[in-house]
């Protein structure tokens, strides 16, 4: 009994394994890097102008604090983003 219960787990648990296998062929790959040319993000905006202490695509507001990392507002759920625009230019 003990070794029928014991070969019934090794079972499933190779069952489940071969399972999780064929599930993680089925992935999508990763997302191709932008195109040359592709609209700008909010992030790529603010990585290439570092000058800019504010900015906005319409549906996220970024800042770049004195000292830290950009920070950016969450987009709203139906939000169409634009182009990114500069609001505040840093003081040099």
């Amino acid at each position: 009994m003990i070794v029928t219960l014991r070969s019934s787990i090794l079972t499933l648990a190779a069952c489940l394994c071969l399972a999780g296998l064929a599930c993680a062929a089925d992935l999508p790959e990763a997302p191709a890097p932008a195109p040359e040319g592709a609209p700008a993000t909010v992030f790529s905006f603010g990585r290439d102008n570092p000058t800019c202490g504010e900015w906005t695509n319409g549906c996220q507001i970024c800042t770049r604090p004195a000292a830290g990392e950009m920070q950016c507002s969450t987009p709203g759920i139906a939000c169409t983003p634009g182009p990114p625009v500069c609001r505040l230019k840093k003081e040099p």
